[in-house]
């Protein structure tokens, strides 16, 4: 019997038509702006149903409590979870793709203790240019959530954890690459970092100097991000800038 098997498989194997994971995977990120518009446009009804669960378990538990803070990060937290549930559900239905391998999420073994410590040293960086900028000091409307120790260490927790992890997954996970694929690398850095800092205008109110510094502190996020190959590191990074400016604020006693 003739023997017409090849010697080595490997060209043969090579040759075969790629399977249909592998090419979302080569054509990363596979999603459109299509997606995009979607993901945007399903925020305001999760954090619309978050604020009704949370109001409505202030009706329902007599001993809610009554602190603002109580009421407005739980709400946040449940539209969190059910905005980027929406985005699992369409990876999912519509491209057949895992949630966390599309958005990046590993840990960034390779740059973890620059990673970890560029949150305080970018902190320190940001502060020095807001001193520069005369930045002008602003009435925070998170001062009225610091009303007793609860609330204090509720706002610090969300604010170094669930908060940057989340905006994270959204602007360098989500959004990032699909910029980087239509226009490269700087313009996807900043195109990330702008609706980000603009997120965050209403807290400042609208100071274009604080927009500024929270841009140029989302870009760094972004070169994170892309340095590492990790939108993890970003949200690492993030966390630590946060924690930095936090305790400060803490330590001034401004609450």
């Amino acid at each position: 019997m003739l023997d017409i098997a090849p010697d080595n498989p490997e060209p043969l194997e090579r040759s075969l038509p790629p399977a249909p994971e592998e090419m979302r995977r080569s054509a990363f990120p596979f999603w459109n702006y299509h997606d995009l518009l979607i993901f945007t446009v399903m925020a305001v009804p999760c954090l619309v149903l978050g604020m009704l669960v949370v109001q409505l378990a202030a009706w329902v538990i007599p001993a809610y409590p009554e602190a603002k803070a109580a009421k407005l990060l739980p709400a946040q937290f449940i539209a969190y979870g059910l905005w980027f549930g929406c985005l699992f559900l369409l990876l999912k239905t519509k491209y057949d793709m895992p949630f966390w391998r599309s958005m990046a999420w590993k840990v960034p073994w390779d740059g973890f203790f620059w990673t970890v410590l560029g949150g305080p040293a970018l902190a320190f960086t940001i502060g020095g240019l807001g001193l520069l900028l005369r930045t002008p000091e602003l009435e925070m409307p998170m001062k009225d959530l610091l009303g007793d120790r609860a609330s204090v260490a509720m706002i610090g927790i969300f604010a170094t954890t669930l908060g940057p992890f989340c905006e994270e997954l959204a602007f360098r996970g989500f959004l990032m690459p699909l910029l980087r694929k239509s226009f490269g690398l700087p313009v996807a850095i900043v195109g990330s970092a702008l609706p980000f800092a603009l997120l965050h205008g209403p807290q400042y109110a609208w100071s274009w100097r604080h927009i500024l510094l929270i841009t140029l502190a989302g870009s760094a996020f972004g070169w994170a991000r892309h340095r590492t190959g990790s939108t993890a590191a970003a949200a690492m990074m993030h966390g630590t800038y946060n924690m930095t400016f936090f305790s400060a604020f803490l330590l001034q006693g401004r609450f």
